[in-house]
């Protein structure tokens, strides 16, 4: 039994359902992996600590990667989890006073950002549809990161900009009608990428592709039975029980709105497509994100993937997506 670290972005939650699905029905244990999970502190960290050798595999967003690559770390990309960005613009309904349906209704509005990166995609999608002048775009105080909630619930901006359900858990917690805007709806970028170093790739392909070949059937089984997912997350955190129709609702979004696309049809599970990372690329290089140059193309690779698993070549069959055509973004 081979041993594989498993660096999470973050701690226990319904965006992570599948890999605690996977580890629970035995896939990881069935591939002769027994994988450790560890909780973490954001992707910069679980990109960081995979580029380092700290970790065998790190759970981590495509705009981590790029920037611990600026830092001068080598981190490399082996999967791409969730095709679009978890980042979105979401609202209180009485306080923005209409239901928010697209982004040119921000136009004249002032909107605060919780994160330098989910910031620069809303500015791109400002961008994009030409109101971003048009737009007040608070800059990220770094010592309020979650207080951009507390300013939606007093009014006193009109919008926030954070990660896809941070407005279903406003409404859920008082009681306040909310509406959400998926910046990945607009925006062709990556969100979250399974990563790795490229002396513990080489050394060990296989271990690779067994680990993700699990993961890809973690994916494949949550998709498919939700429930039993955020039964084996909150097994694995006991805490998350009062909080199981929101983890649920998390993975839900992630499942049905991140991580199909057009191009997990045609070319499999976790297959990179380099246009999406070049325009993330060129989104950050216009940025003071970065601390010196990046490669996109350096940054991944399809060669771990097990093109001839069924579960990664045929996965959108398996999530019964098949011939689904979804090319918007």
């Amino acid at each position: 039994m081979d041993t594989v670290t498993f660096q999470l972005n973050w701690e226990p939650n319904g965006f992570q359902a599948p890999y605690f699905l996977a580890r629970a029905r035995g896939f990881y244990e069935e591939e002769g992996l027994d994988v450790q999970f560890v909780e973490g502190h954001g992707s910069p960290f679980a990109a960081e600590q995979a580029a380092r050798g700290r970790a065998d595999v790190g759970l981590a967003g495509a705009s981590a990667v790029l920037s611990k690559q600026s830092e001068g770390f080598d981190p490399l990309a082996v999967a791409t989890v969730t095709k679009k960005t978890p980042a979105a613009i979401y609202t209180l309904r009485d306080v923005f006073g209409e239901p928010l349906t697209h982004p040119e209704q921000l136009a004249g509005r002032t909107v605060a950002p919780s994160a330098t990166k989910t910031r620069i995609l809303a500015a791109q999608l400002l961008e994009d549809v030409g109101i971003r002048d048009r737009v007040e775009l608070l800059s990220v105080d770094p010592n309020t990161h979650h207080r951009v909630e507390h300013k939606l619930l007093d009014g006193s901006v009109d919008a926030a900009v954070g990660v896809v359900t941070n407005g279903v858990e406003l409404e859920r917690d008082h009681g306040r009608t909310a509406d959400e805007l998926p910046i990945g709806d607009y925006l062709g970028v990556y969100g979250m990428t399974l990563v790795t170093n490229r002396r513990f790739a080489t050394a060990n392909p296989e271990t690779m592709r067994s680990f993700l070949r699990a993961t890809a059937r973690g994916w494949a089984e949550a998709t498919t039975d939700p429930a039993a997912a955020i039964e084996a997350l909150v097994a694995r955190n006991a805490t998350l029980e009062r909080r199981r129709v929101i983890e649920m609702r998390k993975f839900e979004v992630a499942a049905d709105g991140l991580q199909f696309t057009e191009h997990v049809r045609t070319d499999g599970w976790g297959a990179h497509d380099a246009e999406r990372w070049h325009r993330l690329g060129s989104m950050l290089s216009e940025t003071a994100l970065l601390d010196g140059p990046i490669d996109p193309d350096a940054v991944w690779t399809n060669e771990y993937l097990d093109t001839d698993a069924p579960v990664i070549r045929r996965y959108a069959a398996r999530i019964g997506r098949d011939g689904v055509d979804e090319t918007a973004t």
